[in-house]
Order: C-alpha cells, then sequence, then structure tokens
C-alpha cells in the first residue's frame, strides 16, 4: 500500500538569545504548515534559543525561558507534527557519570495536538572546527524511537547524529524508520553543499529511506548558515533543495510504498482536505558556482552581523585599492546603496588615480563618498614627534600613522552617525601581519578576514560579470598601500599567488614548513612565511570578526596561544 507524507521544511534565520522573535516566527511556520495541510514540519537545530547559543547555556534563566517557549509552542500545535530544536534538562535519572555534571542537553522536541509528544536528545557533539558541543551539552541517550506520523515510521535526529555513518539515524533505518528527520545548524564552507548532499545520498541510498534535511540560514557572528535544505528519496533522488542563503518554506509529498514498522506511538495523523494531496509542491534549487557562492556567503555574513546587531549602515574606508573595492560592492549589495558610507582619505603618499578610482568605484554603486585628506594631521603627528624621532631613518612607525589616522576618522564617522566600520583586510595580509593594528584592522567587522587575496580578485572579476562596478584599473592596478613613496606589496611580500598556496598549506593543511617544501616551495620563503604567520598571531587576536568561508579560518577555527615557543 502506498502512503503519502507531506513533509513541510522551515528553512529560517533565527536569532541567538531572541526567545521571542523565534518564538513568533516559529509560530508563523506552524501555523503556515497547518494551512497548508501538512503531517510534519521540520524546523531548524535549536531553533527557539538559536544556535549557537555559546555560554548562554550556562544561564539557567535563558534554559528556562526557553523551555517556556516551547510549552508555549506546544500548546497552540495542531494536527501538524512539529519537530523543533530546543534546550532541554537532564533529570536525575537520566544523569549518568559520562554528563560530567552537564544536565543541558541540544534536544528536538515533537509536539502536536496541543501537547509534546516526544523527546530527542543530541547523541553525537561535535567538539572539532567551530563546534564546541561538548563543553555544554551531556550526550543524549534517548532510546532509537520510532514516530508514527500519518502511519510513516519515522526517525528524528539532530545535526552531527547523520554525518556518522554508523550515527542514530542509521540505528533507526535498521529498526524500521521510512523517514528520516534531521535537524540542523550546519555552517557553510566552501564546498560544504555539495559535501552534504553526497553526505545525506548515502544515508538514503544505504539505509533505504527517505532523508529530510533541513537547515538554518543567515549570518552568525563569524559563522554564516547556507541552509540548502534537501529531500532525498531511498533510491538517492533529490526531490527537493532549498536555495542557499535565504530564508525558505518547502513542502514536499514523500511516498512511502511499504510499512515496515508496527505498533509506534502515535504523534500525529492528518486528515486533508480534496485537491491538495496532487499538488506540485517540491522543487530542487539550482547549485551557485564557486564564486557566486562565496560572495553570497560574504553579503549573508555582513548583512545579519549588521542588522542583528542594530545598525542601519555602514562605513568604509576607500583607498582606490582592490580589498576596499570590494568590501563596498559587498556591502551595497548585501545592505543597499543607501547604507553604505564611503571615505577616502588621501595623504602626501596617495596617486591621484587611487582617488580618482575611488570616485568611480562610489559613483558606480551609488553610494555616498567624502573626501578627507589626512596630510594636514600627518604632518602635524611628525612635528608632535620629531623630538624623539629626530636622526632615525623613516620606517614602519611613519607608515603605520597613516593608518592609524585613517582609523581614529573612520570610527569618529561611526561615532558620529551610527554607522559601523567594515574593515577590509583580506585573509593572506592577515596571516602574514600585513596589517596595521588600530588603524586598518579598525571597525566592528572583517567581511574579506577569511578571503585570500587571490580570492579578492576572483571575485571582483565575478561581480562585475553581473554589472561593471569595480573599475577595471583597480583590478589592473598593483597592489599597494601607499604609505611611502612608490610603495608596492611586493616590496615586503612574495607574490600572492605563491604565497596564497603557502599560506593554504600552512594554515588550512596544519602542514609545517619542511612538510611544504617537500611538496616542491622554496624552502627560504616558506619558512620565512611560516615565521611571519607565527609572530602575528597577537594581531589577529585582537582582529574584527569576519566571515568564515573555508575550513579554518582565524578565530573560531584556529586557535593558537599568542605566547608560543614552539619552533618545528
Amino acid at each position: 500500500m502506498t502512503r503519502s507524507l507531506r513533509v513541510a521544511g522551515g528553512q529560517l534565520d533565527l536569532i541567538v538569545g531572541d526567545l521571542s522573535g523565534n518564538e513568533d516566527k516559529i509560530r508563523r511556520t506552524m501555523e503556515w504548515a497547518e494551512d497548508h495541510q501538512a503531517d510534519v514540519l521540520v524546523l531548524p537545530e535549536l531553533a527557539i534559543c538559536g544556535y549557537p547559543p555559546e555560554d548562554l547555556v550556562l544561564r539557567q534563566g535563558f534554559v528556562d525561558e526557553n523551555l517556556a517557549v516551547l510549552d508555549r509552542l506546544a500548546s497552540i500545535s495542531g494536527r501538524t507534527a512539529t519537530v523543533v530544536g530546543f534546550l532541554d534538562r537532564l533529570d536525575e535519572e537520566q544523569l549518568d557519570d559520562d554528563s560530567l555534571g552537564r544536565d543541558v542537553t541540544n534536544a528536538a522536541a515533537v509536539v502536536a495536538e496541543g501537547e509534546i509528544k516526544g523527546v530527542y536528545h543530541k547523541s553525537l557533539l561535535p567538539t572539532y572546527g567551530v563546534f564546541d558541543e561538548g563543553r555544554y551539552f551531556a550526550e543524549g541517550r534517548t532510546p532509537l524511537t520510532l514516530h508514527n506520523i500519518a502511519g510513516v515510521a519515522s526517525g528524528i535526529s539532530i545535526c552531527e547524529d547523520i554525518w556518522d555513518s554508523d550515527g542514530p539515524p542509521t540505528g533507526q533505518a535498521v529498526g524500521g524508520a521510512e523517514v528520516l528527520l534531521n535537524i540542523n545548524g550546519s555552517p557553510y564552507h566552501i564546498g560544504k553543499s555539495a559535501e552534504r548532499l553526497r553526505m545525506l545520498t548515502d544515508r538514503a541510498t544505504a539505509g533505504g529511506v527517505h532523508v529530510v534535511h533541513v537547515n538554518a540560514v543567515g549570518g552568525q557572528d563569524e559563522l554564516v548558515f547556507d541552509g540548502a535544505s534537501m529531500v532525498i528519496a531511498p533510491d538517492g533522488a533529490l526531490l527537493h533543495r532549498s536555495p542557499q542563503f535565504v530564508e525558505n518554506q518547502f513542502l514536499v509529498d514523500i511516498k512511502v510504498e511499504e510499512h515496515r514498522t508496527a505498533l509506534l506511538p502515535i504523534v500525529a495523523v492528518t486528515e486533508r482536505g480534496p485537491g491538495l494531496l496532487g499538488m506540485e509542491t517540491s522543487s530542487v534549487a539550482a547549485e551557485l558556482g564557486e564564486f557566486e557562492e562565496i560572495y553570497e556567503a560574504l553579503c549573508a555574513g555582513l548583512f545579519g552581523y549588521v542588522t542583528k546587531n542594530g545598525f542601519s549602515e555602514v562605513v568604509v574606508g576607500l583607498s582606490g585599492g582592490i580589498d576596499s573595492a570590494l568590501t563596498a560592492a559587498i556591502a551595497t549589495d548585501a545592505l543597499g546603496a543607501g547604507a553604505v558610507h564611503g571615505i577616502t582619505m588621501p595623504t602626501r603618499y596617495s596617486s591621484s588615480g587611487s582617488v580618482e578610482d575611488s570616485y568611480e568605484l562610489a559613483d558606480r554603486l551609488g553610494i555616498r563618498i567624502d573626501m578627507i585628506p589626512i596630510e594636514g594631521l600627518f604632518g602635524g603627528f611628525l612635528e608632535a614627534l620629531d623630538p624623539l624621532f629626530a636622526d632615525t631613518p623613516a620606517n614602519v612607525a611613519e607608515e603605520n600613522l597613516q593608518a592609524r589616522i585613517r582609523g581614529t576618522i573612520l570610527m569618529a564617522v561611526s561615532n558620529k552617525f551610527g554607522g559601523m566600520v567594515v574593515a577590509t583586510g583580506n585573509k593572506s595580509e592577515m596571516a602574514v601581519g600585513y596589517a596595521t593594528l588600530y588603524g586598518d584592522m579598525a571597525g566592528g567587522y572583517a567581511v574579506l578576514k577569511d578571503v585570500y587575496k587571490t580570492m579578492v580578485y576572483d571575485l571582483a572579476r565575478w561581480r562585475n560579470g553581473r554589472g561593471e562596478v569595480i573599475p577595471q584599473a583597480v583590478i589592473d592596478k598593483e597592489p599597494s598601500a601607499e604609505l611611502r613613496p612608490d610603495q608596492r606589496d611586493s616590496d615586503s611580500l612574495p607574490p600572492y599567488a605563491i604565497l596564497d598556496e603557502i599560506l593554504f598549506r600552512y594554515i588550512e593543511l596544519d602542514m609545517t614548513a619542511d612538510e611544504i617544501v617537500a611538496a616542491g616551495y622554496d624552502a627560504v620563503l616558506t619558512h620565512r612565511t611560516a615565521t611571519m604567520v607565527d609572530r602575528n598571531e597577537y594581531k589577529r587576536r585582537q582582529a574584527a570578526p569576519g566571515v568564515r568561508i573555508t575550513q579554518k579560518a582565524f578565530g573560531r577555527d584556529r586557535r593558537l596561544p599568542i605566547t608560543n615557543w614552539f619552533k618545528p
């Protein structure tokens, strides 16, 4: 006998700690699913409190209020069973020696018909990369219970549980599940969507089950969640994929050919009205290309950080260089031209072309630009320091003065008008310390912090393919900080194409300098690069947060001591 399970998915942008706002968004999504006669609505991981809540989990009042939200959502639930993520507490009987005093769990509740029908506690807690769940949560010991949802045996799990081939969903499939409902807060990195698709396809085909994977979307500090929620058939067919980086509600009618499990606890059985069963509700969103996906991730991360932290506009220092140009383009695409304020601040070392390029960029983007020359301020600082600096050769002290004057002006504009300063430095510069503390590193957010310099150029060219906003002269000119006469980045750094290859291996692959040399890179250059990376940990620790797009970003992913005498 063929049965049908109407699955609704809510790919939502939820805010950590916004319990009332998240409750309202979840409630409206539940009402939508009920109106469309869904049998089950699947929402993201920790939807009630937002993901990741980090040390908020340690506050008892926060956990209590999140539980109160769950009770209210359960009380308004109807025929549609809703799977919603929340923070739960273990009772004394559930605690064991492995809990290490932690009694809070990452949980999923099934609510329907005015009550909580069941609760699942996440079993596999990731403690790698950006994840720190072992710090906060007790491991789930929930039996692999299958819920009867409209006559279909359904197994519930949370994010990491399904990534392990021997995880709870595999046990649920062996135990008779026909559909696996997996809720997620799965952050983006380059290639993650394709990686998820391969993994979920393996789980579906190996278990002979439908897999429903609903992910969060939106920016949360350094993390950005790309959505791309999916429904996969037992034969591996992709029945639905939500678009990336946008909220999405979807409906999929899953056809189940054979009832494999009997005597299940009843959660919800939905009677549908005529005419709805056969409607086409699912769709498969096209995959984004590599550069489009990265660009959209950067836009989503910046938009989330700016708007969720109460800012209405941003301030960007425009140097006439590629980094500030791409930053301004991303800010404009993410927030709108009216929310971006560019400031150009020339000195004696600034070329006329850099100022002209900044104005042309602003004109093409349609953003406001103001010029504040800093030559007088720079001269005043030099005059004030002359008694100390006299009879010494000019060096980075004079160069960094200019960057710090610019940082001060940007922060003054921010303080006066309320816009958040967006720092413009890229990952290559941050890696080797080619950035000035309290100068060009000043800002509330660094949108290119995890973007290598070579990728900056790739993204600029890709963005111009959608409409040329970055002047070609900016892309073509040789990179320069313009802090001394005829300065070029190549005076201090190797060509970025080579530098980025070494940095990728040293930072993201954790290769030693000797291993990189063995792979064919110049020994002197490699060891010098590794030394620069190690020496500048103290700068990175003071840098603004930024969008994570790689598997090892500075900040949450890569945690090295500042004081560190280990030299391999």
